[in-house]
């Protein structure tokens, strides 16, 4: 079956072969994996906390390594959430890099993405953004962007609550391109996102068990080893469920916030302030526990597509497999 009349759109917005997004992951988004993906046909994502804090480049430094690896595009994502002034400036100057540095497709996320979408645009590039529900969708539309990651309640990550049907029939009149985000990790599921009507997959869990991806061999044999049953919604990363999987580590760290921390989570004054601690501890816990080679910090992220994962592969043998499926 040949779907290239289908997610043209997409294609020619990505500058891509293969309508597949490594989605951009904190801290898993190392600059290999970004490069190869790119580099064998799809699209690879910059996450710039991830390339700056756990990878340790300067972010100018990382893009223009990134662009040795590979000639090909590359993407950039904007966590645009206003809970730190400091950080929002810091994303402003990072955008502002990576259109100077000749990124052209960007996918945001947390916030409202208009100062993005008319940056980005005034360089003529693109903007997908992140949407679970279709309220953030009309947010989405209303501030121009050009495509949705719709992501669903099998994502890795803040994964949605609705399934892929579902967020599909709530954002096709839209009538902009919609790339399908969780649960997928196999070609078929690949073939069946394309068909019920997405122009495109984002694939993050599957991405983190490559040889060129940098997480620890404990990480991705663990990774391998589980099943769907094993992904958990944690809300002690973020403040907000964030599905990892649910190893001895976790069961005696807990899942759930206490109810002083529920409280101040949910108050109007209180919670971007509750939201950014929750942020900054996890950052520094989840870079410990992807570079612990001795598996000893088992705090991983990862979404319900585990159940198609049998092997740690290169990027390339990977994504050869999906461009075989799309092409019979």
């Amino acid at each position: 079956m040949n779907h290239a009349d289908h997610n043209s759109r997409f294609l020619t917005h990505a500058s891509v072969e293969l309508p597949i997004i490594c989605g951009a992951m904190y801290p898993c988004s190392n600059p290999e994996l970004v490069a190869a993906t790119s580099e064998a046909g799809a699209l690879g994502v910059v996450q710039p906390v991830s390339l700056t804090y756990v990878h340790g480049y300067a972010f100018r430094e990382g893009l223009r390594y990134i662009h040795q690896l590979t000639t090909k595009p590359i993407a950039m994502n904007a966590l645009i959430e206003r809970s730190s002034k400091r950080y929002h400036e810091r994303m402003v100057q990072w955008v502002h890099i990576a259109l100077e540095e000749g990124i052209r497709f960007f996918v945001t996320s947390l916030g409202n993405p208009r100062w993005v979408v008319d940056l980005v645009h005034s360089e003529n590039g693109i903007v997908y953004h992140d949407v679970t529900e279709r309220k953030w969708a009309t947010k989405g539309q209303d501030a121009g962007v050009d495509g949705f990651i719709a992501v669903n309640n099998r994502a890795g990550g803040h994964a949605g609550q609705k399934t892929a049907v579902q967020l599909f029939d709530e954002l096709c009149d839209f009538n902009i391109p919609l790339i399908c985000a969780g649960g997928i990790s196999t070609p078929s599921e690949f073939i069946d996102a394309l068909k019920l009507g997405y122009q495109g997959v984002q694939m993050g869990t599957r991405f983190i068990a490559t040889k060129e991806c940098t997480a620890s061999e404990h990480y991705k044999q663990a990774i391998v080893n589980a099943t769907e049953d094993d992904i958990v919604l944690s809300e002690r990363i973020t403040g907000v469920p964030v599905s990892i999987i649910n190893t001895p580590y976790v069961k005696n760290t807990g899942l759930n916030v206490g109810p002083l921390a529920r409280r101040l989570l949910k108050g109007p004054r209180t919670k971007h302030l509750m939201r950014l601690g929750y942020v900054l501890k996890s950052f520094w816990q989840l870079k410990r526990a992807l570079l612990d080679q001795k598996g000893r910090f088992e705090y991983w992220q990862a979404g319900k597509s585990v159940s198609g994962i049998r092997s740690i592969e290169t990027t390339r043998d990977l994504i050869t497999r999906f461009k075989e499926a799309i092409n019979h």
